[in-house]
């Protein structure tokens, strides 16, 4: 697009202002609704100060076009894909940059199944997008007359519906006999209300902090180890059994032991993945920059591990072909079929709870029993126009290296790998290096930065 925008299959997102304004929402949302088979959508949102100015020119782009409008608030993103089913809609939007600072917003676009849009869908919406610009009869979005304008209600049932379908995939009674005492840090997000509704329904006693959709973020939204200090301070003083933080749309989770140490955003989708096989043996499926600690930890139980191409798309989209019955994103991101086929924070925290009440060991000492790597996560900003060049210089230079090139370039050795590639959500090339040590990591890391030419 001729527009400071990022576009995946994850959404359309940009700086607020610049390539978010109400009047490209607003026609995305128009050109959205013209693919609909079923015009009625479902609506929700994270708690960005720019939440009201995306939500009305949303909602001014569906009902132009004749849409029936289910408003639910502020809710997760899986909420959202959820009650896309729930409420038999022909689709969905979560107003929402995940994950991105708060002076970016995005638009998650979901089809009626409460997936996200495949690449031939999204390119549809974009060049009818593009159409309406470039004529005055506003191309190939099709406005409805005023009689036929759409019609907005709001929908208050969400959460109930949500926690339910989570419950219903736990062994609720196991988790609440344990009475876990647990700190959390919802960044004042999508997770504020929901989140501590669902952990006192598993008899949970919880002390949460920025829980306050009004506020700000109090901190990088990203849930990372080095954005998680507060929250590792509450666990460290108030002997809780575990802390949880969720980026803004709740939909990503990192994990503080009871030692008040935060654990890479890794381990969420490693402690489920455990959870569920051992209930459950079957197929695992995660992305090409998940740690390779999946695959030993899937080699235990007997299961095959599949990897995908980055995106919540594309990982679901090989869930279903594999008929998995976990995957994810080492981001942070859990998908568990038996609930809905989307990353969700709630059902990653339900799991890992019922993985500790299972096992009777404290969470540091569950993570110490597992196949521990060493993995870097670095980025360089790069400007979309100079993603390709860069990338295809690498691969050149590369040659020597066994390398899987289904998404960016993955280095691939005996005990080690590294993966280069094109973020889907910022102006930057993503970096990753993991090894069985530190020093490995570093040197891998290294090794590809110096090799690194930034196109002119």
């Amino acid at each position: 697009m001729d527009l400071p925008l990022i576009v995946s299959t994850s959404g359309i997102r940009g700086i607020v202002g610049e390539g978010i304004t109400p009047e490209v929402v607003s026609r995305l949302a128009a050109s959205y609704a013209t693919t609909l088979r079923h015009r009625r959508v479902v609506l929700g949102s994270d708690t960005r100060p720019s939440r009201e100015m995306c939500r009305h020119a949303v909602l001014a782009g569906l009902i132009s076009t004749g849409c029936e409008i289910i408003d639910i608030g502020i809710c997760p993103t899986p909420s959202v894909q959820i009650m896309v089913d729930k409420c038999e809609a022909g689709g969905g939007i979560a107003i929402t940059a995940s994950h991105n600072p708060v002076h970016w917003n995005a638009l998650k676009l979901f089809n009626e199944n409460g997936l996200f849009l495949s690449h031939n869908q999204l390119e549809r919406i974009l060049n009818i997008y593009h159409q309406s610009l470039s004529r005055v009869t506003e191309g190939g979005i099709k406005r409805a007359s005023f009689s036929r304008l759409g019609k907005v209600r709001e929908e208050h049932s969400t959460f109930d519906v949500h926690i339910e379908k989570i419950l219903q995939g736990l062994n609720v009674g196991l988790i609440r006999k344990k009475k876990f005492r647990i700190a959390l840090d919802c960044v004042n997000g999508a997770g504020s209300i929901i989140t501590p509704i669902f952990l006192r329904e598993l008899n949970c006693t919880i002390t949460a902090i920025n829980t306050n959709p009004r506020e700000d973020f109090p901190h990088p939204p990203e849930p990372s180890p080095k954005n998680l200090q507060q929250l590792s301070s509450l666990v460290r003083e108030g002997r809780f059994d575990a802390g949880f933080a969720q980026d803004p749309d709740a939909d990503r989770l990192a994990i503080v032991t009871e030692g008040g140490i935060a654990l890479s955003e890794e381990c969420s989708i490693v402690l489920a993945t455990i959870a569920v096989l051992e209930e459950k043996r079957g197929a695992v499926v995660v992305n090409l920059s998940t740690t390779r600690a999946i695959d030993d930890i899937a080699a235990a139980f007997g299961c095959p591990v599949f990897r995908s191409r980055i995106g919540e798309r594309n990982v679901v989209t090989a869930m279903k072909r594999h008929r998995a019955v976990i995957g994810g994103e080492g981001s942070g991101g859990v998908i568990y079929p038996r609930v809905h086929y989307a990353r969700d924070s709630m059902v990653a925290i339900g799991l890992i709870l019922q993985h500790m009440a299972g096992s009777g060991r404290k969470l540091s000492e569950i993570v110490a029993s597992h196949p521990r790597y060493h993995l870097i996560k670095q980025y360089i900003l790069c400007a979309p126009e100079k993603k390709e060049k860069l990338l295809a210089d690498l691969k050149e230079q590369l040659k020597g290296e066994r390398l899987d090139v289904r998404d960016g370039i993955k280095i691939i050795r005996k005990d080690s790998w590294a993966h280069i590639r094109s973020s889907k959500t910022e102006p930057a090339i993503r970096i990753l290096a993991e090894a069985p040590t530190k020093r490995g990591a570093n040197e891998l890391f290294n090794f590809i930065v110096d090799k690194i030419e930034m196109p002119d």
